[in-house]
């Protein structure tokens, strides 16, 4: 009883998305923060610039600078990833941008308007928003609009966080949001039941799933209503098998790519 009432829910609080919009999320390989490695710092221009030669689709991680810009990165302090210290919100865009990044002194921290210039359109692109529980949400969503406005080519927002994609629901629904779910393995019927609430509050166009959820019961019956589902990270060639077995778009790293293909 509870799975139908859930299901007759679903259709009437998350609706699938049309088929046209989020078509080209399909079929695609993402190289997880760029495709990185020895000399190639994950979420730097040198990258995502080896992604886009290799024809592969990008990931990134964007926060906000001290000075309401959208910055790509992903830990919330600059310790692991560069020999500065404390937190990336506490500097302004133009001091980050003078951060080096551990693993090749020609790459600053880039912002995410430097990024958009150098795919240009040709490749893909998901953009996952960081946040907390303390983030202005509307402030971060809004520097990341900023930055999409004009932009041609396919790009999506997506987060952890429904508050995300609600805001780019309500604010601009032109823009192709997602949802990022993980399961950890906790299939009771609370959290199947919550699963669906985060759905109806976050009213995505797609979801990206934690791969080692897969398969899903709750992924596979979005996916069949009409939203792709891309998993992440996959990170080994078995993880690459289950992903495009179950899902639409890997969004891959290290072993994952073994198989990608260049063009």
């Amino acid at each position: 009883m509870l799975y139908l009432l859930s299901i007759l829910l679903d259709r009437l609080l998350a609706p699938p998305p049309q088929a046209e919009k989020v078509a080209w999320l399909k079929g695609v390989t993402y190289a997880h923060r760029g495709l990185h490695g020895p000399g190639l710092p994950e979420n730097a221009l040198s990258a995502f610039a080896a992604a886009i030669e290799a024809g592969l689709g990008i990931e990134c991680d964007v926060q906000r600078s001290s000075d309401g810009q959208a910055m790509v990165f992903h830990d919330w302090e600059l310790d692991r990833l560069t020999a500065e210290t404390g937190l990336v919100i506490e500097r302004s865009a133009a001091k980050l941008g003078q951060i080096r990044i551990i693993g090749n002194d020609a790459d600053m921290i880039p912002s995410l308007r430097e990024l958009l210039d150098l795919v240009a359109g040709r490749v893909p692109l998901l953009i996952e928003v960081k946040t907390r529980p303390s983030t202005r949400i509307p402030a971060i969503c809004l520097a990341v609009r900023r930055m999409l406005e004009g932009y041609r080519g396919p790009v999506a927002v997506m987060s952890f966080d429904h508050r995300v994609s609600r805001w780019f629901a309500r604010h601009s629904s032109h823009i192709v949001r997602g949802i990022v779910m993980m399961e950890e393995g906790n299939r009771t019927l609370f959290a199947r039941t919550r699963r669906h609430i985060t759905l109806w509050r976050a009213q995505p166009d797609f979801l990206a799933y934690d791969i080692t959820d897969m398969p899903s019961r709750f992924a596979g019956a979005q996916r069949r209503r009409g939203f792709p589902v891309l998993t992440w990270t996959v990170n080994t060639p078995d993880l690459m098998e289950r992903a495009l077995k179950h899902g639409d778009g890997p969004i891959a790293e290290g072993a994952g790519l073994a198989k990608a293909a260049r063009p």
